[in-house]
């Protein structure tokens, strides 16, 4: 397993995380053994970088990677756990009181990165007043870093200016070879500020592994029944792509999926994925995405098959 610098934090994060989202009804995976033998793979693997969030599961994801993480008799410092606060619990009030039940559900003492997992859009929560709650709790010893997750660039700009003794460590958004917006603006406000960026559904959900045709699209039971990059007038758009993935697999003697990753890595140092698994199978073959790289001839080729999609997002409605 490659490792990199969590900024200046001196923490050392492997290169590609494990993602517990699947850890809900969202996904299915609400079997706790099957969630252990998941995490105890990732662990084996070299993987040390956990996400989860708060309401992943209603709390269920954060349960089980507490209990597995401890069952498994990991050490404390040898992992960075990464969970998310989400706008509504934004208030100054239950900020305490959310990381608290965080905290007993992880079975930590601390949490590594915490992260705002979006902004307060319902309650309008004055920015400064719950970034200075968070700050506290840093000074606690409750967090230790705090992040950004589906923030705007103007908003991620007045959370660091409500901060006084400390900065944000990382950035989390949607990013894969085929929804490439963060390149716009995020990644290169991550690049310039020296920020991980944490890349979530690096797999487009599963669109880029080549399990999947426009003859063989079916019917999902989890959260890609609606998705709309698994509606047929976009799964057409992004054939040739998934075509040259199952190519260079052949290529290189790996799996489309870690062919779509290794592109990721190889687009910015900084760009750390998080992809999710049903079975520690799965585990496996994300974890050997790294630590080799594709030569830089398919790597543009692959850039500009995926330069050239556009999703549309408003299909279903």
């Amino acid at each position: 397993m490659e490792y990199v610098n969590l900024g200046n934090t001196g923490l050392q994060i492997s290169r590609i995380g494990l993602g517990t989202w699947q850890f809900s009804e969202t996904w299915g995976v609400t079997n706790y053994e099957i969630a252990k033998n998941i995490i105890e793979k990732a662990v084996e693997m070299g993987i040390n970088l956990f996400d989860t969030a708060m309401v992943y599961g209603n709390g269920l994801s954060e349960e089980f990677l507490g209990k597995a993480l401890r069952e498994i008799g990991v050490k404390r410092d040898e992992i960075v756990i990464a969970t998310k606060i989400p706008g509504d619990y934004l208030n100054p009030e239950d900020v305490f009181r959310a990381v608290k039940r965080s905290l007993e559900r992880l079975q930590t003492n601390y949490i590594d990165i915490l992260q705002l997992h979006w902004p307060p859009c319902w309650h309008n929560f004055p920015t400064c007043k719950y970034m200075r709650a968070l700050e506290r709790l840093v000074k606690l010893g409750l967090i230790d870093h705090i992040g950004v997750s589906n923030y705007p660039i103007t908003l991620v700009d007045e959370v660091r200016s409500c901060l006084s003794t400390i900065d944000i460590v990382s950035m989390q958004y949607r990013y894969n070879i085929i929804e490439r917006q963060a390149e716009e603006e995020l990644i290169p406000y991550a690049e310039e500020n020296d920020l991980v960026f944490l890349a979530w559904s690096p797999l487009a959900k599963g669109a880029v592994t080549g399990k999947y045709t426009l003859e063989n699209l079916p019917i999902f039971s989890d959260v890609r029944r609606t998705d709309p990059i698994f509606h047929p007038e976009n799964f057409r758009k992004i054939k040739p792509l998934v075509d040259k993935l199952v190519e260079l697999a052949e290529k290189y003697g790996r799996t489309p999926a870690q062919i779509s990753l290794n592109w990721i890595i190889m687009y910015s140092d900084l760009i750390i994925p998080i992809p999710g698994a049903k079975k520690p199978e799965q585990v496996v073959q994300n974890a050997k995405s790294v630590e080799w790289r594709m030569n830089i001839h398919d790597w543009l080729e692959l850039e500009s098959l995926s330069r050239n999609i556009r999703i549309t997002y408003s299909i279903y409605y």
